[in-house]
């Protein structure tokens, strides 16, 4: 489906399909660790997709990171400049940064460290 449609319909289909995925994994024994990157930038959001999840015998961390506008948006603009994103992208995303303050996560920011920096800070 090219491109994604955004209705009520396909946004309940995206959630259950996340949790169906994630219990998967976290009843499946060959697994110790399970990451789950997803952009999200309402609380709701993150609530809906923990309260249908057994994580009786898991520890979650939610942690979200953060980089300033100006990074972001050249980041993005690389994606936009190798056909990978559609220009309209970076203003919404600068547009949404205020919200994932609100978050109730934890925040890194990646605004001037590397991916693996990125990841040393997660796994500490």
């Amino acid at each position: 489906m090219h491109p994604f449609q955004v209705t009520s319909e396909t946004k309940k289909m995206v959630m259950e399909n996340i949790c169906f995925l994630l219990n998967q994994f976290i009843h499946c024994s060959a697994y110790e660790n399970i990451i789950f990157c997803w952009v999200m930038h309402e609380q709701a959001i993150i609530d809906e997709i923990l309260s249908k999840l057994d994580t009786e015998d898991c520890m979650v961390y939610s942690i979200f990171l953060v980089c300033d506008a100006d990074r972001l948006r050249k980041r993005l603009q690389k994606d936009v400049d190798a056909g990978i994103r559609s220009e309209d992208v970076i203003e919404r995303s600068i547009a949404r940064i205020g919200l994932y303050e609100k978050l109730n996560t934890e925040k890194i920011d990646v605004s001037h460290i590397t991916p693996t920096q990125a990841a040393e800070k997660i796994i500490n």
